[in-house]
């Protein structure tokens, strides 16, 4: 061992590293040069008293065994004891000092790689905590949770996805990267092969544009949750009033651009003009009422209730929301909409 320290010769390979929150990697050129892709290689892994290296020595599969016995014999419970009491002072500053990953809001619905792609999203947390922050490295490491856990099923990849995309909205929020909505838009969208999810998923943008006041990038996301409703046959009203219920949900309360109201407005009237059902047509009726769109709203109840018989079951209750309407002040001031999108944009 001293004699290969004190030797001149130049070493098989000299690189530096730098510890990240999830620990050494070795470089890439080591590994293909040093590691086969289907062996398993093994190390003694020793710090001197003074800590001042880190020695890794190969070992044989006969070596590991007897190894394995010796240190299990003399293996000190003190370490594994601060080891404990330094992650739990770690959990602890990262609590205190800042903001820390939500994963429920992520992990809303299970999927198989969920435990593999925590820590993984979580050092990305991290890094995009960093001041300066190192976009390509915290993003890098969103990347590899996506292309590295993919199955060949369409659903799990689905949730995967999805958990990615709740993911960077958190990051937006918390962390003030509004410019991720265009990733998420381009990278993760396409890619979810679920209806469901795939609305949920621009639903989620929807409110994050809004909440940013990114008008133009909100119309963009509203085209496509409506293009999505536009595709349930008549045959699945159901799933049709659900997600206008969703997206009603995700725009009440916000400001709204011209293009919003335009594309809002349509659509609502359409499916409120169409529908056989009354019950259906009282839904739209009421998310217009939501949506401030008070005129309109008063028109197509007033049509319901001069189509209605006057034995309907349903009559009492057009009549109730007749009168709520017609005394509801209107009130509909809005901010204007994107230049830029009118431009590119299709009205």
């Amino acid at each position: 061992m001293e004699e290969n320290q004190n030797s001149d010769d130049q070493p098989f390979f000299e690189e530096i590293v730098k510890k990240t929150k999830t620990g050494i990697t070795f470089p890439k050129d080591l590994r293909e040069s040093l590691f086969g892709d289907d062996t398993d290689v093994y190390f003694r892994l020793l710090i001197p008293k003074k800590k001042d290296r880190i020695i890794l020595e190969f070992l044989s599969d006969e070596e590991v065994k007897d190894l394995t016995e010796k240190l299990k014999a003399k293996k000190p419970k003190a370490i594994k004891t601060s080891s404990t009491s330094v992650e739990k002072k770690i959990t602890t500053s990262k609590k205190v000092t800042g903001p820390s990953p939500a994963w429920g809001e992520y992990f809303i619905y299970d999927f198989d790689a969920k435990d593999k792609i925590q820590p993984i999203l979580e050092s990305a947390f991290y890094k995009f905590g960093e001041t300066p922050l190192n976009l390509e490295d915290a993003m890098g490491r969103v990347k590899y949770a996506l292309v590295s856990f993919l199955s060949s099923t369409k659903t799990e990849n689905a949730k995967l996805y999805f958990a990615v995309e709740k993911f960077l909205i958190d990051i937006i929020d918390k962390f003030d990267q509004p410019n991720l909505l265009d990733w998420i838009f381009e990278k993760i969208i396409p890619n979810i092969e679920s209806k469901f999810l795939y609305e949920q998923a621009l639903l989620a943008l929807v409110e994050a544009s809004l909440k940013f006041n990114r008008w133009e990038k909100a119309e963009l996301y509203i085209f496509y949750v409506l293009k999505n409703i536009d595709s349930y046959t008549k045959s699945e009203m159901y799933n049709v009033m659900n997600s206008f219920k969703m997206l009603v949900k995700a725009v009440k309360g916000s400001e709204r651009s011209d293009k919003i109201d335009i594309l809002l407005k349509e659509k609502l009237m359409e499916y409120g003009k169409d529908s056989e059902d009354i019950d259906y047509k009282i839904q739209i009726v009421e998310f217009l009422e939501d949506l401030q769109y008070i005129e309109l709203a008063y028109d197509l109840a007033k049509k319901i209730q001069l189509s209605l018989p006057p034995e309907s079951m349903k009559i009492e209750e057009i009549r109730k929301l007749v009168r709520r309407l017609h005394t509801t002040p209107i009130s509909e001031s809005k901010p204007e909409s994107s230049r830029e999108f009118e431009e590119e944009g299709e009205d």
